[in-house]
């Protein structure tokens, strides 16, 4: 079983993510992604659900054309855990 990240290590873990942001009534990250238009978007998403499956582990996320909103939380743990942080980690490759 994943447990949720200690206080100490969610502040380390998102240091290293500064584009993401804290959604403390969930323990959860999100970030908003922007594109220049749909196909874009939708390329995106297909990507990171290909890097999603591989790990087992998905976001909650929408799309409204050229944006896509991703949260990342493990249900199991309770809140935040070291997948998320593995799971932005692999989104943030995709986007620089």
């Amino acid at each position: 079983m994943v447990e949720a990240l200690s206080e100490a290590e969610r502040a380390d873990a998102l240091d290293g993510l500064p584009e993401w942001d804290y959604d403390e009534a969930r323990d959860a990250i999100l970030r908003e992604f922007i594109f220049d238009d749909f196909n874009q978007a939708f390329g995106f998403m297909t990507q990171v659900a290909l890097i999603a499956e591989k790990a087992d582990h998905h976001p909650e996320w929408s799309n409204v054309y050229n944006r896509v909103t991703i949260l990342l939380t493990t249900h199991d743990a309770g809140g935040l855990s070291p997948r998320d942080i593995e799971m932005a980690e692999a989104i943030e490759e995709l986007v620089e």
